[in-house]
């Protein structure tokens, strides 16, 4: 007979889930409306330390290989969704929320149904979006091309640039993004930034995760809806991504927090608008830390192209380094067994000379019956 789970804890709910996760805390239930979780949402959720999620919308629809579903039950964290918002107006942040099953009980009364994420459903969707893919590939390259001949004053013009305090011509350009596995990436290369001290250029959020490794950004881009107060009240400088029109919805915030900032109109993504920055700043090498680069992670952020991002790209040429994925290349953490192969290593030739010189023999039996006295 099959165990049917229940949970029991305090909600906290948002429609925005990385707005949400900041709220988080170990134990909580995550109320959310994201159809088809992405890698780094779940990531987030997962980093808080929830029990369970429940998705107003589907978790994971098999319309393309979004990772998020995958990735919290590999954590073990428990996923029901396609609940429908309603339930949203049916409970407060900060109540207990109780799950029997599918279904969800507030205050002993029933408020909702939904379906239990399983592996075995998981898997199936799994293979009908991989189906899918080229279908999704080839309207995602045509959309990018559409788009590309729109945008292509990206690469054939220059950026109207107000003058700015940070000089970055000549210097390295640290740009970090709110992408997958972007803390993990940032804390590979902290020596790097120790050790060159790049100019460092946050783009909204990604700016969150350099004041966490106790680094300040010289420059924040972005519209500002992911950043916190407290990040943006220490950056040198701040750049309102606008539209190409000349609207800065972001610049509300800025007066609202009492701050002075610049704005840079261009289309395109504020990741983009920070690459072109350092490049039309003449910078010498721009790293890139969490950049979006191919068609899932476009997909994830709701995209169905990349035109700028290819645009700027193929502008900035080789001064680009993307650094995602560091962190699966370099481990922190020196292996006992490595260790012992560099202990032995050290070794064997003290071993060889003692073997072949009477005197280094001599040397030794001396030493070891002094150690012996003693």
């Amino acid at each position: 007979m099959k165990r049917v789970p229940f949970i029991k804890g305090i909600v906290k709910k948002d429609f925005k889930t990385k707005a949400l996760c900041k709220r988080l805390h170990s134990g909580d239930i995550a109320l959310i409306a994201h159809p088809d979780l992405d890698e780094l949402a779940a990531q987030e959720l997962a980093e808080r330390g929830v029990k369970a999620v429940i998705n107003a919308c589907n978790t994971f629809s098999g319309d393309y290989p979004a990772q998020g579903a995958k990735i919290l039950l590999e954590e073990g964290i428990f996923i029901l969704d396609k609940v429908g918002k309603n339930i949203f107006s049916q409970v407060e942040e900060g109540e207990v929320l109780t799950i029997v099953g599918n279904t969800i009980f507030h205050s002993n009364k029933k408020i909702a149904q939904g379906r239990v994420m399983k592996k075995e459903i998981l898997a199936d969707h799994m293979l009908r979006a991989e189906e899918n893919l080229t279908r999704k590939l080839d309207f995602f390259v045509q959309n990018t091309l559409a788009f590309a001949r729109k945008e292509k004053k990206l690469i054939l013009e220059k950026l109207d640039i107000p003058e700015l305090k940070t000089k970055i011509e000549g210097k390295h350009v640290l740009i970090v993004v709110r992408g997958k596995n972007y803390k993990k990436d940032l804390r590979a290369i902290a020596s790097y930034i120790k050790e060159v001290k790049p100019v460092l250029i946050g783009v909204d959020g990604g700016a969150d995760a350099l004041k966490e490794m106790g680094f300040n950004c010289h420059i924040i881009i972005g519209d500002m809806d992911s950043v916190e107060d407290a990040t943006l009240s220490r950056a040198e400088e701040i750049i309102v991504h606008a539209y190409p029109d000349g609207r800065a919805p972001g610049m509300a915030r800025i007066s609202r927090l009492g701050l002075k900032a610049k704005t840079i109109a261009a289309p395109g993504t504020s990741e983009d608008l920070a690459f072109l920055l350092a490049y039309e700043q003449k910078a010498a090498l721009i790293v890139a830390v969490g950049s979006h680069s191919h068609m899932l992670d476009f997909l994830e952020k709701g995209r169905k192209g990349m035109a700028s991002t290819f645009l700027v790209r193929l502008k900035i040429g080789s001064k680009l380094v993307d650094a995602k994925g560091l962190a699966h290349l370099y481990r922190g953490n020196l292996r006992w067994q490595s260790f012992s192969v560099l202990l032995a290593a050290a070794l064997f030739p003290i071993v060889v000379l003692a073997a072949l010189s009477p005197l280094v023999r001599h040397f030794l039996y001396l030493f070891f019956w002094k150690m012996k006295f003693l």
